[in-house]
C-alpha cells in the first residue's frame, strides 16, 4: 500500500489529477489527514501542495 512510502522520510514523487489536469510534484510528506482524505506535500522550495487521496494516480 502507498501509505508505507509516507512513513519514510525521503522525497517522493506523486502523479495526480486536479481540476481535470494531470500534475506531478516531488517533495516530503508535510501532513496526512485521513478524515478529510488529503495530504500536504512540501517541496524543497517550501511550497506546499494540497492533494486529494482519490486523485492520486502513482507514487514513486
Amino acid at each position: 500500500m502507498f501509505l508505507k512510502k509516507f512513513a519514510k522520510d525521503v522525497p517522493i514523487t506523486i502523479s495526480y489529477h486536479q481540476n481535470g489536469f494531470k500534475q506531478t510534484c516531488t517533495g516530503r510528506l508535510h501532513k496526512l489527514d485521513l478524515v478529510k482524505q488529503t495530504l500536504l506535500l512540501k517541496d524543497e522550495k517550501q511550497q506546499i501542495y494540497f492533494i486529494h487521496l482519490s486523485g492520486i494516480q502513482e507514487i514513486d
